[in-house]
């Protein structure tokens, strides 16, 4: 993987800037994207380049085609041809029963969750038929695809099922050429993404129904991840690897 330019979403907090530090110590580029959050996006580009490897963070949530693919363009300005995609932006919306949700609320969840991963999967996709690359993406999912999260999140629950299926699909579709599609999909993890939602103690609450009694740290998430990227798991396309603690 040292000779590889990847590009992770959302990779400057929790889960996202677990993956950009375990990938970083292979050796490969890092391009990692923020919303809003500068100081986070300042620490983990730091952390990144202490390791040595070229690094880039950049403020772009890719909410269009046009965003998507200036990002593209940027990334491989600046650290050469992007060879791998990481999707793991995400929000949750708010926590809420769905009848309270705000309709503005849920079409932000599936623009963020769901589109804009398609979106930059596309110009991925494009991009690799054009010049031949061997490519892969791994999409962040989540347990909450196949548990519903009622009473919580069912927006972000229905993204994340959407997000499974279309790995599904593309997998599928471009498997003949050699671009590999994957899944990783966590259970309840510590990260900042429960106390954006409105319940920052929710680790605690849900921890006593996971089997091993509790949530998963971000860099148990980024070992599935880096797996699915790497060479070792070249037979492998079309998949969903669960990583929930027997959830």
């Amino acid at each position: 993987m040292a000779s590889d330019v990847i590009l992770i979403t959302g990779g400057t907090r929790g889960i996202g800037a677990a993956i950009a530090r375990r990938v970083a110590g292979t050796g490969s580029a890092v391009a990692v994207t923020y919303g809003r959050d500068e100081a986070a996006a300042v620490e983990t580009l730091a952390a990144l380049k202490a390791t040595g490897v070229p690094a880039l963070a950049i403020r772009n949530r890719a909410e269009d085609a046009s965003a998507c693919a200036a990002l593209w363009d940027e990334v491989d300005s600046a650290l050469g041809p992007v060879t791998a995609l990481v999707n793991n932006a995400g929000i949750t919306g708010r926590i809420c029963t769905f009848d309270a949700l705000e309709p503005e609320v849920m079409a932000e969840v599936v623009a963020v969750n769901l589109l804009s991963p398609m979106l930059l999967s596309q110009v991925a996709i494009r991009r690799w038929l054009a010049d031949g690359t061997r490519g892969r993406i791994v999409n962040i999912s989540s347990v909450a695809a196949r548990l519903g999260a009622p009473n919580e999140y069912i927006p972000y629950a229905a993204t994340k099922a959407g997000i499974e299926t279309f790995t599904l699909g593309l997998a599928r579709e471009v498997a003949r050429h050699g671009i590999r599609v994957n899944a990783v999909a966590p259970g309840i993890t510590s990260t900042s993404i429960h106390a954006a939602g409105g319940e920052p103690d929710r680790v605690s609450r849900v921890a006593p129904a996971i089997p091993m009694g509790r949530a998963a740290e971000p860099e148990e998430i980024a070992e599935a991840v880096l797996w699915l990227l790497g060479d070792e798991a070249g037979y492998v396309t079309g998949e969903t690897i669960t990583v929930s603690g027997g959830r």
